[in-house]
């Protein structure tokens, strides 16, 4: 009984860091251009990756912690918040009502935030 315990609050705590998983909802899926970096964020219904413009991949948050993940509106635009520690990152991408475009703002630990108005692609 006791390694059953055990067995279970180790299940527990490893479910616990993968807890917050990548599910956009309704949020728009597609590819949009960092034209300061020529890199592509593609967004998914269950993944975000970031790829060079000839397609390499460079990221990939699949396999990632993800914390803090969230699909809310700011007034009626959507927005996705997230972090990853493997990144070192918090993200924020908020969706123009107006356009394509979608702004991300990346806080980075010991470094400047970074912001950008990414086109589509």
């Amino acid at each position: 009984m006791k390694k059953l315990v055990i067995v279970l609050i180790i299940l527990l705590a490893a479910s616990a860091a993968y807890a917050d998983t990548i599910n956009l909802g309704d949020f728009p899926v597609g590819a949009w251009i960092d034209s300061n970096y020529d890199a592509v964020w593609e967004f998914t219904s269950t993944n975000i990756r970031i790829l060079s413009t000839s397609g390499a991949v460079l990221w990939d948050f699949r396999g990632k912690t993800i914390q803090n993940f969230s699909v809310s509106l700011d007034g009626a635009q959507p927005v996705i918040s997230f972090s990853c520690p493997e990144a070192g990152r918090s993200y924020r991408f908020a969706k123009s009502l107006t356009n394509s475009n979608l702004t991300m703002q990346i806080e980075r630990s010991g470094l400047a935030a970074y912001s950008v108005n990414m086109r589509s692609r």
